[in-house]
């Protein structure tokens, strides 16, 4: 079944209920829908077919998820971007998959224009807004191709409907080929074990949608309930709050970040957040005391996710009735796991050798399942490594305990997650590495109270060299993305290193992590 279908199915099963709000912008189902089948005949008229990439630029907003299902429906392939990037970086994922057109927000008219030489594939350019400089507008689109007709295509499962760029061990981003059938695989399983959902809920995006939100919305498609964006530039615990009491909020997803920064404002005080259910959570470390805390404040409504873009929602469920703090000692241990496998969904814990492990012994997290990729984009060395055997080695190190609770010890990859969105040491290393000072440099995520996880910079300098911290940050500025940068820089006369050179970054990281409860999620 085209995932695109399910919002012609709620749209005639629920014409008239709210599909897309955010702030005082409605659309229903049926309205949403004319408009996504609109824009998905225009990519057809444009030239776009069955299998073409389609990226996204932009941050939350109504036409986003309707860009979303109009590629689906026609068969192309969504390649979302993180609305953070810089040029080079925009360029790279135009260039990758070859995308053959590019749907960006007004504010990035200027940056896109300013790559158009660099991403000869990319033949359309249509903008989110008042075009310019030969773009052409998603309005003026939709008006211009308007149609009764339903758009959708016949798809066969192992079809392509997402790259989601992610990255293995080189550091290099990939991405991860997501199919018609493995995104059906994350509604059914979200549905059957996550949120159960019907029209009545209504789902507050707060995260972007080219990520997780993005993926939360496809169940809520599916289901015909509300998808609320949130409105608001930033993070905004109040925003948050307000919103949920507008809306009746009954689900949302967050990184434990947000929800840290949710929880820990007295803000939220001075609304009613009564209607909220089930507050699902994944993505990076959700700290004990802090899951604590929020349960004390919000109640029994947390759900853990464990998985990973390769595999996405997900691999594994710590349930709201299993979110326990005043239980046995056994169902408080259970706080710090990642959960048990949901329906659909093998685990396995497997040593260098592809061994089995008994339960308590730690080694790789693998997962097999419908929701696993189908590999990762014209990476055929990539794919023999990480789906060796028909499963997803995940590149986490954990264990399962004798009742099949995975607790997820540590991570293999150098790619750290700060605030939520995933951050890739080689692409800054390089990036630093052209300062002149500079001989050898190492970047890993260190504990951050707000974000988790941020960057830090371990620096050798070249003999008879100077740099400051301030000037190294600096100099990162403009380069990337802001969530990428090192929020702080430590000079050593020496790196780690292994007999064979290679500098070792678990050294590295334990430095930082030695005095922490816990490790990575």
């Amino acid at each position: 079944m085209n995932i695109g279908s399910f919002f012609t199915k709620s749209a005639k099963h629920y014409p008239d209920l709210l599909a897309i709000a955010q702030g005082d912008r409605e659309l229903t189902y049926q309205e949403a829908n004319r408009r996504i089948d609109a824009f998905a005949n225009a990519l057809k008229q444009l030239g776009i077919g069955k299998g073409d990439r389609v990226a996204l630029f932009s941050g939350n907003c109504p036409e986003y998820i309707q860009v979303m299902f109009a590629c689906f429906k026609m068969g192309a392939v969504i390649v979302p971007m993180n609305f953070r990037f810089v040029a080079n970086e925009v360029a790279y994922h135009l260039n990758d998959p070859r995308c053959v057109a590019i749907v960006f927000s007004e504010e990035n008219q200027d940056m896109v224009d300013s790559i158009r030489e660099q991403v000869p594939t990319v033949k359309h350019f249509i903008c989110l807004g008042k075009p310019a400089g030969g773009s052409l507008g998603f309005d003026e689109l939709v008006a211009k191709y308007a149609t009764a007709d339903d758009q959708a295509v016949e798809v066969e499962k192992d079809d392509l409907a997402w790259l989601f760029y992610t990255s293995g061990t080189t550091g290099r981003p990939k991405g991860a080929m997501l199919s018609h059938g493995n995104l059906m695989a994350v509604i059914w399983g979200y549905l059957a074990d996550a949120v159960p959902t019907g029209p009545q809920d209504a789902a507050l995006h707060v995260g972007a949608l080219s990520h997780g939100a993005g993926m939360h919305a496809l169940p809520i498609v599916a289901k015909g309930a509300p998808n609320i964006i949130l409105d608001a530039k930033s993070f905004d615990p109040k925003i948050i709050a307000a919103t949920i009491e507008r809306r009746k909020a009954t689900n949302m997803f967050m990184v434990p970040t947000m929800i840290k920064m949710f929880v820990e404002s007295p803000e939220i005080d001075h609304y009613d957040i009564s209607s909220l259910q089930y507050v699902a959570y994944g993505g990076s470390a959700m700290y004990v005391e802090d899951l604590r805390f929020a349960l004390k404040k919000c109640g029994q409504i947390f759900i853990q996710m464990f998985g990973q873009g390769e595999s996405p929602m997900t691999g594994t469920i710590l349930y709201r009735d299993e979110h326990v703090i005043d239980g046995t000692p056994e169902q408080v241990k259970r706080l710090g796991s990642a959960g048990t496998p949901r329906t659909g969904i093998e685990i396995r814990i497997l040593d260098e050798e592809e061994n089995e492990l008994a339960p308590g012994q730690m080694g790789q997290i693998c997962i097999r399942g419908e929701t696993m990729m189908q590999g990762y984009w014209e990476r055929p060395e990539e794919n023999e490594k990480t789906l060796k055997g028909g499963w997803l080695h995940t590149g986490d190190v954990g264990y399962l305990d004798e009742q099949g609770y995975l607790f997820v010890m540590d991570r293999t990859k150098d790619m750290y997650i700060s605030g939520g969105s995933n951050v890739y040491p080689r692409e800054i290393e390089e990036i630093i590495l052209e300062h002149p000072a500079v001989s050898e440099v190492s970047v890993v995520g260190i504990p951050d109270e707000k974000w988790g996880e941020s960057g830090k910079a371990v620096v050798v300098l070249k003999k008879g060299q100077n740099a400051t911290e301030k000037e190294l940050l600096d100099f990162c500025q403009g380069k990337m993305a802001g969530y990428k940068r090192p929020k702080s820089v430590d000079f050593v006369d020496a790196l780690p290193k292994s007999p064979y050179g290679k500098i070792l970054k678990r050294e590295i990281r334990e430095w930082y992590w030695k005095d922490q409860e816990r490790r990575v999620r």
